[in-house]
């Protein structure tokens, strides 16, 4: 059995990566179980550089295969923000309820496809011999008009997918996981890895 690192200790991403590569023959450990504990600074300037920073850190420090991801939201009209600074937009500490206002707030006035942004996920994974892939996907919806649902996290309550009239946050976890970004990377990056460590 593969053991591979994952380099973060995000609740919510931990048990979406475990929910999709279940039924591989891999031990799926977090970086902090790993007995891995460092700020990785993350000052890439795409989720592709971002998520790699994250793996080759953790990969040099541990060894073993190591896969990072990097996801945010992207506004449109706000002209891709907050992208890459999805997690410190408004300071790492500003709750989620805040930031999630604080978009609304800037498309006051803003309406329909006006309104259009998507969530976008890069995993990346970093082999100990050198080895790298990574694996890109998106979601796209709307922001809404406010924040709904309980499921999820982050931004998930403000992306409206108009197909399902449902926020992101309203859907039930295997129901996003079919559809999200994230889901959609990790599923390109699982037959990935399938390949890369026969």
């Amino acid at each position: 059995m593969n053991k591979i690192i994952l380099a973060s200790n995000n609740n919510g991403k931990i048990k979406e990566f475990r929910e999709i590569f279940k039924d591989m023959d891999i031990e799926l450990v977090p970086m902090k179980e790993a007995g891995i504990d460092v700020d990785i600074e993350e000052n890439g300037e795409t989720f592709e550089e971002n998520s790699l920073i994250k793996a080759r850190t953790v990969c040099k420090l541990s060894g073993c295969i190591t896969i990072a991801d990097d996801s945010g939201l992207e506004v449109d009209y706000l002209g891709g923000q907050p992208g890459v600074y999805s997690a410190r937009f408004m300071g790492h500490d500003t709750s989620y309820d805040i930031k999630n206002k604080a978009i609304i707030d800037k498309l006051k006035g803003v309406s329909g496809k006006d309104r259009s942004a998507r969530f976008v996920a890069v995993i990346a994974a970093v082999f100990p011999d050198g080895r790298e892939l990574v694996t890109r996907g998106t979601m796209e919806g709307i922001i809404g008009q406010e924040p709904l649902g309980e499921n999820g996290f982050g931004y998930d309550p403000i992306l409206f997918l108009p197909e399902y009239n449902k926020s992101s946050a309203e859907l039930a976890p295997e129901e996003k996981n079919k559809i999200s970004h994230r889901g959609k990377a990790l599923e390109k990056m699982k037959t990935a890895l399938e390949e890369a460590i026969k």
